[in-house]
């Protein structure tokens, strides 16, 4: 059986494709090449994702260009989830063709194709272009398979973390030591509030503190690395020689999340609910970021003593009435105004430690 081009690329080539960007842009280009005039293409993948519910890839044949359109998953198990529709709505407005798409691969979940021309498709093109979206099955389902162990790892471990145990081996003592800005914080009074309401009040307390905490930590380009129980643990990895930007990143995102927190206690004020007292320390230093467990139960996190500086110094908060402290360390690195408050020793920390912190308001 001779195969066109592009049958003969999906069978031999299109499974190595780096991302779904690629996969679409090169499938287009194909198509054209192998006579089937085409204005524009999408692809969209479902995704195992907190918040994401699927990914749309739009391709330009023009100048092969790929965007990507997002749907977030609906609020309530109830709504319909119209985000799949994002590469219809787009090809439709392309240009004057009609939209002909394709599920690839058996249930309604699978990925969907979908092209248009400048012209209706004829007969003959939409049998050409369901040929090519089952031959296209096999690639497809590797991609989404390795989307799908992305996303996952992602929401679970983090970006750079997942990316890090994606590319290394799965063994203990597999891992290197970076140079970061650590933030530690806790919930103060997570005790007395497991003990005094239900479990589901407890959660939803919990979800939104860390909402909070965790967006602040992401908008300056940090890194959650460890929910603790009711406490996190986040990292702002320093690039390059310039230690202040990730200082200064994790000041603006701990400042950022006193903000945050004082809307949410409005809010929670509202609803007659108690305030969300918490504390939170920076350091920085260098920590050993990787792979630690048994033999067969592997952990990613990061270890080293200025993890153990950076929890002991949250643990002053109290005793000293104060929300945020920082360390001597942060503060040479970084030009923010700081409020130093004297040198204090930490518990199982040798060298005691010069404490800052910042202004109020």
């Amino acid at each position: 059986m001779q195969l066109n081009s592009t049958l003969t690329w999906l069978v031999d080539a299109a499974g190595a494709s780096p991302g779904a960007d690629r996969f679409l842009a090169e499938l287009g280009a194909h198509l054209i090449a192998d006579n089937l005039p085409l204005a524009g293409g999408a692809l969209t993948l479902a995704v195992p994702h907190p918040i994401i519910a699927r990914r749309t890839w739009l391709w330009r044949a023009e100048n092969g260009v790929v965007i990507e359109a997002v749907g977030f998953a609906p609020a309530g198990a109830g709504q319909k989830d119209s985000a799949g529709d994002a590469g219809r709505r787009w090809l439709a407005g392309l240009t004057g063709g009609m939209v002909h798409e394709d599920v690839v691969g058996a249930g309604p979940d699978g990925p969907v194709l979908g092209w248009i021309a400048p012209h209706p498709f004829a007969e003959s093109e939409i049998g050409r272009l369901r040929e090519v979206a089952r031959f296209a099955a096999a690639p497809l389902a590797a991609l989404s398979a390795r989307a799908t162990l992305t996303a996952t790892l992602e929401a679970y471990l983090g970006r750079r973390s997942a990316a890090r145990v994606l590319a290394g081996p799965l063994r203990r003592d597999v891992g290197e030591t970076i140079r970061a800005a650590l933030l530690y914080a806790d919930l103060r009074g997570f005790t007395a509030l497991s003990e005094s309401n239900p479990p589901s009040a407890v959660i939803t307390a919990l979800d939104a503190w860390f909402d909070c905490m965790a967006g602040a930590v992401h908008a300056f380009g940090g890194e959650v690395l460890k929910f603790i129980g009711d406490g996190m643990l986040a990292i702002f990895p320093v690039t390059g020689e310039k230690l202040g930007d990730a200082c200064n990143a994790a000041l603006r995102a701990v400042t950022s999340a006193q903000a945050g927190m004082a809307h949410l206690d409005g809010i929670r004020r509202e609803q007659g609910l108690p305030s969300l007292a918490f504390g939170a320390a920076l350091h920085l230093g260098e920590i050993l970021w990787g792979n630690v467990g048994a033999a067969d139960r592997l952990d990613f996190t990061a270890i080293g003593p200025a993890v153990n500086l950076v929890s002991r110094l949250e643990g002053l908060c109290r005793p000293l009435g104060r929300t945020v402290l920082i360390s001597g360390a942060v503060a040479a690195e970084t030009t923010a105004k700081l409020i130093p408050l004297g040198t204090h020793p930490l518990r199982g920390i040798a060298a005691p430690c010069d404490v800052y912190t910042v202004p109020d308001g």
